[in-house]
């Protein structure tokens, strides 16, 4: 590894060794000034084009600096760079070159003064970002409508706005051999465990990658069964969805550039909630979990029932059930199963494209082209009527499903359920059933049972129970899940 330059009091030298280090680089803004009362203090500002601009030199922290150094004689500066004085700005030392330059690519700015040798970073408001917005998924009908936006900081603050804190702790990582990305782990000091925190840790620093562009490369790296169609994560755009999971004990980690943040541990339980389950009264929230409860089981084995109930097992049919399906199909040419599973391909097309179209274009084929499609298929007696009603259904139900990723498991295990139920019909079925349940069954995220609280209720006494499929009043809801320390469970008490 080669050796590092040291900041020399002769200014030349550094500015010679950092513009090697950017040679070639036309975004990297390199100016010379002459501060101080006579301008006889000669300095090196280094910056990022567009990230600092003239505005900024004059309205910042970084402009004041700078304006200050500019009317101090020259025997006061050291003295000044050394201890911060007034406050002026925000600001870090390094001893070596190559340390500052990189510095710089947080979207600070460095600063050499001739005859000081320490190169100095002053921050400053950093790279552009689209701001708070609000949240594309996750929509809710009660509550904040924020959502994280690409810049880690903002992130950080977002979720201490939330929870103010002295015992939130924000730890820095950084991923990636040339990426050098940004990432923070945020918990609460006095409620997670801290072999949790060891175990993210260790995870992360077991690959050494190029880059880490987004959260979904730190959930791959970091996943313990990466075959598994369920993510052992959870994934939330909305900040005070984040400051509840802080609040339970667990641990949400934010990469630089990416606005959706992870939080583990997770369970199956917690993919099923939303933020607005705990604004709105129980008996709310308790219906709409019950109702993806039910969406979730729909969007993954309802082809595949349709096709065991009319190919192997029509005697559990009523009779005028069984005929109102048999005339449907009167002159669709393809078997039961392959006329489901080129539906469910098609309405699959159908939702990648209304992702993919920019803006109200992707709305509009998702609709329309699914009204189009099966309207157009039913008339040329390629698919019968009920297809098309269970596809759909089947669909709507996975919409249901307030995580993206978590339903995005359903759809996939969908498939399976066909194969098997047009295979051997309803044993398929619960042959499917029994493996996604034991699956599940060994299935962890980070030593917290998957299944969680429906299995091990009673590590905390069955509490856990009372925010699962049911949602008890809130006054009911009085320990913290498993996820927080033994001695740390209450979160709510009638106060003396």
């Amino acid at each position: 590894m080669e050796a590092k330059t040291r900041v020399s009091t002769d200014i030349e030298k550094n500015i010679e060794k950092y513009k090697q280090i950017y040679a070639d680089c036309a975004d990297i803004k390199m100016q010379e000034m002459m501060l101080g009362e006579d301008q006889d203090c000669k300095c090196f500002l280094a910056y990022i084009e567009v990230v600092i601009n003239n505005t900024m030199l004059r309205n910042t922290a970084l402009g004041r600096c700078i304006g200050f150094l500019a009317k101090l004689p020259q025997e006061k500066k050291g003295t000044l760079l050394d201890e911060n004085a007034m406050g002026i700005a925000d600001i870090s030392w390094f001893e070596n070159v190559e340390d500052a330059a990189e510095a710089m690519l947080t979207g600070d700015a460095i600063l050499f003064v001739d005859g000081y040798d320490k190169a100095i970073k002053i921050a400053d408001e950093g790279y552009p970002n689209m701001g708070v917005q609000e949240s594309d998924s996750e929509k809710v009908v009660r509550g904040s409508n924020e959502g994280f936006t690409d810049s880690v900081k903002v992130n950080t603050a977002l979720i201490r706005r939330r929870v103010r804190s002295t015992r939130l702790c924000v730890k820095e990582l950084q991923v990636g051999v040339r990426t050098h990305t940004n990432v923070d782990l945020v918990y609460m000091e006095d409620l997670a465990y801290p072999h949790i925190l060891h175990e993210i840790e260790e995870r992360l620093g077991k690959y050494e990658i190029d880059g880490a562009l987004d959260s979904g490369v730190l959930e791959q790296l970091a996943e313990e069964k990466w075959y598994s169609p369920f993510p052992q994560f959870q994934t939330t755009q909305r900040p005070d969805r984040a400051a509840m999971a802080v609040l339970e004990g667990r641990v949400v980690l934010i990469s630089d550039n990416s606005p959706i943040a992870l939080i583990l541990p997770t369970d199956l339980n917690s993919f099923l909630k939303t933020s607005d389950d705990y604004y709105n009264r129980f008996e709310a929230a308790t219906f709409a979990r019950l109702l993806r409860y039910a969406a979730g089981f729909f969007a993954m084995t309802l082809p595949g029932l349709y096709l065991a109930m009319t190919n192997f097992h029509t005697q559990i049919l009523p009779t005028t059930l069984l005929l109102s399906f048999q005339e449907a199909r009167i002159g669709v040419p393809f078997p039961a199963a392959l006329e489901v599973l080129l539906m469910e391909i098609s309405f699959e097309l159908l939702r990648e494209a209304g992702v993919r179209l920019p803006g109200a274009m992707g709305n509009t084929i998702g609709i329309v082209g699914g009204l189009i499609i099966g309207q157009a298929a039913v008339e040329a007696n390629l698919v019968s009527p009920i297809v098309v009603i269970i596809v759909a259904f089947t669909a709507l139900c996975s919409f249901a499903i307030p995580n993206e990723e978590f339903a995005f498991s359903f759809r996939i295990l969908k498939f399976a359920f066909i194969a098997l139920c047009a295979w051997v019909g309803y044993y398929g079925f619960l042959l499917g059933i029994m493996a996604v349940l034991v699956h599940l069954s060994r299935l962890k995220s980070f030593g917290i049972p998957y299944l969680m609280p429906f299995v091990g209720a009673e590590l905390t006494d069955y509490e856990d129970e009372r925010d699962s499929v049911f949602r008890y009043p809130l006054r009911k809801i009085t320990k913290r899940p498993i996820y927080a320390r033994r001695n740390e469970r209450t979160k709510l008490k009638k106060k003396e």
